[in-house]
């Protein structure tokens, strides 16, 4: 099946999201699609091993999201 830019640009926003999120999560399904650089895995490797070291320090969802709403007031 072939859609054109402008049938996609013509959704509502809820069903643009929803395309969006199918051609991420099939991008995410191919690991090694897209490669990382040295720099990248560095980065990965240290957050792992600071989370590993410190699970506790870890924030979920709700506190990020709460953090931010703050700051914006």
């Amino acid at each position: 099946m072939s859609v054109s830019i402008e049938e996609i640009l013509n959704l509502s926003v809820k069903k643009r999201l929803a395309v969006i999120e199918e051609i991420w999560d099939s991008i995410a399904s191919e690991e090694d699609a897209v490669p990382l650089t040295s720099a990248q895995r560095r980065e990965l490797d240290r957050r792992r091993a600071e989370h590993k070291a410190n699970p506790a320090a870890a924030l979920s969802w709700a506190e990020v999201r709460s953090r931010l709403q703050k700051r914006k007031k």
